[in-house]
């Protein structure tokens, strides 16, 4: 049976919206959830949390009328379970058979496919150039944005294809004139906004180092290179060549005052460096970016915050809920910061997670070489990103 085609059940089964699980969750609030993915999407990609239980019994062990003990077992009996799935439909069959049976559930609209659509909003309070910075979280992909206002401009950093309207709305809300879309490079993780945001009126960047991958549109964008500034208000932003993660890669000093350094450096890992040109590759590039950190990023003041374009569950945000920190801290926090080049490069290549599901599609379309809709291009980036050089934190907490 396929798994979005389920009757709705007998039992009447109450559901809750993604954001409203992510407001408990994030509130501290102990959840239970149950998991009826093949293990196999479970393994990949799901939704922790410090006081979050996990529990993963596929769909199809609850098609017979009668489920085996065995079964049942695993479920809790003593309180609320959360009964979730690819898109919705099988959760709450799922949440159906267990209703009639007295548990106490109910299902998650939309499956993962509804929590990949969570994007929020949060206020830098850290941040303490001109204007106003804002960073954007997904919390499914650990994918992080940025969008600077000053005056009554304001300019997006890292856009996400899938949430092209929530800028334009989001720049209404603040009664601000979205100028400018920056990628930092191309990205292998997720469908970039920029070109989309490009079409709506606003000036599309991308790094002039990067269009010798094969960008089939750089004559329709902005190109930027190492050094040059776009004012947005008062406040200036300029374009700092850092590459590594990829040979295009450049970061973007907001302010004077953060450094979105794009997939360069997080603020528990680095980069990885095999995205590009392979595991061949990937040692030469792990040395681009060790003279890219030390020579371009951790020269900075220990004062200027840190935002990458990704964050991991090994990451520890700040008290403002955002995923930054002052670069001063991380050269202390981050033993691999301060290594020789040799052992850095040895460090990179030593665990490196496995590569970001449909990275090769992504690139591609990232760079127009291949189209994908609206839907396809959703699709393509459900799932962890895996950017960094580690799943594990390389900072001390």
């Amino acid at each position: 049976m396929n798994p979005d085609d389920f009757p709705t059940p007998d039992a009447e089964v109450e559901s809750i919206v993604p954001e409203d699980l992510k407001a408990r969750i994030d509130a501290g609030e102990s959840i239970t959830l149950l998991d009826a993915r093949m293990a196999s999407d479970y393994e990949e990609w799901r939704i922790d949390g410090e006081n979050v239980e996990s529990i993963n019994v596929p769909y199809f062990e609850f098609l017979e009328e009668e489920i085996a003990d065995d079964v049942l077992e695993q479920i809790p009996d003593d309180r609320e379970v959360t009964v979730l799935c690819a898109k919705g439909g099988a959760s709450e069959y799922v949440a159906g058979t267990l209703a009639e049976r007295d548990y106490d559930v109910n299902h998650l609209e939309e499956g993962m496919n509804g929590w990949a659509r969570i994007y929020e909003r949060v206020e830098v309070s850290e941040y303490d150039g001109p204007g106003t910075l804002y960073q954007y979280q997904r919390p499914s992909s650990g994918c992080l944005g940025y969008l600077l206002v000053d005056g009554d401009e304001a300019a997006v950093v890292d856009p996400l294809r899938a949430f092209t309207d929530r800028y334009l709305d989001d720049a209404d809300e603040l009664g601000v004139d979205l100028v400018y879309a920056l990628d930092t490079h191309i990205h292998a993780d997720h469908i970039s906004g920029v070109r989309e945001l490009d079409a709506e009126g606003v000036e599309g960047v991308i790094p002039e180092a990067a269009v010798d991958r094969g960008v089939t549109y750089a004559d329709e964008l902005t190109l930027a290179d190492d050094g040059d500034e776009f004012a947005v208000g008062d406040t200036t932003v300029e374009a700092v060549y850092t590459p590594g993660h990829t040979t295009g890669m450049t970061s973007y000093l907001l302010g004077g005052s953060l450094l979105a350094t794009g997939d360069g450096l997080f603020i528990e890992s680095v980069a990885r460096p095999d995205l590009e040109e392979g595991d061949d590759g990937a040692p030469e590039a792990a040395r681009m970016l060790y003279e890219s950190l030390q020579e371009r990023v951790l020269t900075l003041p220990d004062d200027t915050l840190i935002g990458g374009a990704h964050f991991s569950d090994a990451a520890v945000p700040a008290d403002d809920g955002t995923y930054v920190a002052p670069v001063g801290d991380l050269k202390q926090r981050m033993a691999a910061l301060s290594m020789d080049e040799d052992e850095f490069v040895e460090t990179v290549l030593a665990d490196m997670p496995p590569r970001p599901a449909n990275y090769v599609d992504i690139i591609a379309t990232n760079l127009g070489q291949q189209t994908a809709d609206d839907d396809e291009a959703f699709t393509l980036e459900l799932g962890p990103n895996n950017c960094a050089a580690s799943q594990e934190s390389l900072a001390d907490d």
